[in-house]
């Protein structure tokens, strides 16, 4: 018996094949995905998304179909998961910049239950548009879900830009038997606001430049932080800024990326105007940490809440997709593009 899933529900892109090979994976349960990426301009299975899917065969030793590009369709019958060491390359079918964290979205929740720990190598794009940044998953994402029994190191070895990618992360995962429940309401007392600033195979007062224009906006609103420049090892060009904001009970990030004709104050303006409205909201968690640790959440025992700067059609589609898996209960406060709450009556004990 297949598990029917829409994968033009919602925001109607890689995010269901991804929230849905990963609960397979770990709930045993045959799934049928249809209409993949239906809302996408080109449908269907790409680079990065066949990586995904092949990842999740590899680990689980799964009987599979639709695993092609261009497929929009696809059956997944996982057997077992199992730990151990891993490589995964975004291009190896394909030339792609493909995000490795998006590869991470389908796998890493699965190899938390495994019984082995486990090693894994991902190559491609490492800091490229529609993902989060490497940066993110490693300071904000991994230390979130680390206080709910998760421990994963992750290092960035090669920084991986579009078009050519071929960037490089490892991680060790270490199994966790039980996920402890969050209460993400309150974020606290501000604690320290740094960042980054990093350019590869450009010159370093790009670098420079982004530094000086996210400091002066942050000064403007009385907010002082610290701010490194980096030479990105790479073999592709790109620049990239990062705001990292820790509270006493929450953690948040805001980066931008540089394109060609993009001027590098622009690319710190984007990030310091996302970081404000965080700020103003009051809540405790960004909009981009909401949906990725729902899946992770959802398989508590125990009740989880949160509350979020902004609805994002994300954060719906990914609750949607869990209860599509899991007999839990969510609550949900605030309209899309808003601030919000959300509420998780998790497994039951």
């Amino acid at each position: 018996m297949f598990l029917k899933i829409d994968g033009s529900y919602g925001e109607g892109g890689g995010q269901i094949l991804r929230t849905a090979l990963s609960l397979s994976s770990i709930l045993k349960k045959s799934v049928e995905i249809e209409n993949i990426r239906k809302n996408r301009k080109k449908p269907g299975l790409k680079a990065q998304h066949l990586t995904c899917v092949n990842a999740c065969r590899i680990i689980t030793d799964a009987i599979i179909s639709g695993n092609e590009m261009d497929s929009t369709r696809l059956r997944f019958e996982p057997a077992g998961l199992k730990g151990g060491e891993y490589a995964f390359d975004v291009a190896e079918k394909s030339g792609s910049a493909g995000a490795v964290s998006l590869i991470l979205q389908a796998i890493l929740l699965p190899l938390f239950h495994a019984e082995n720990k486990s090693h894994i190598v991902l190559s491609g794009g490492t800091h490229v548009l529609w993902s989060p940044p490497i940066h993110y998953i490693q300071q904000v994402f991994l230390p979130t879900i680390k206080r709910m029994g998760c421990h994963a190191v992750l290092n960035l070895e090669k920084w991986g830009w579009y078009p050519i990618g071929k960037g490089k992360i490892d991680i060790s995962v270490t199994p966790s038997e039980k996920f402890s429940s969050l209460d993400l309401t309150d974020r606290g007392r501000l604690v320290k606001i740094s960042g980054i600033s990093a350019v590869s195979n450009l010159p370093l007062n790009i670098a420079e430049r982004q530094r000086n224009r996210g400091w002066n906006l942050l000064r403007e609103k009385g907010i002082a932080a610290d701010m490194e420049i980096i030479n990105a090892p790479s073999i592709g060009k790109g620049t990239f800024f990062f705001i990292l904001v820790e509270f006493e009970n929450a953690i948040a990030g805001f980066s931008s990326l540089g394109a060609i004709g993009k001027k590098a104050e622009k690319v710190a303006e984007e990030a310091c105007q996302d970081f404000f409205q965080y700020l103003d909201s009051g809540a405790a968690i960004d909009e981009h940490l909401a949906d990725q640790i729902i899946p992770y959440i959802a398989l508590t025992k125990g009740t989880s809440i949160f509350t979020v700067s902004k609805v994002s059609q994300h954060l719906l589609t990914n609750i949607w997709a869990v209860k599509q898996f899991l007999p839990i209960e969510i609550k949900m406060e605030g309209e899309l593009g808003d601030k919000g709450k959300v509420e998780i009556s998790g497994l039951k004990p």
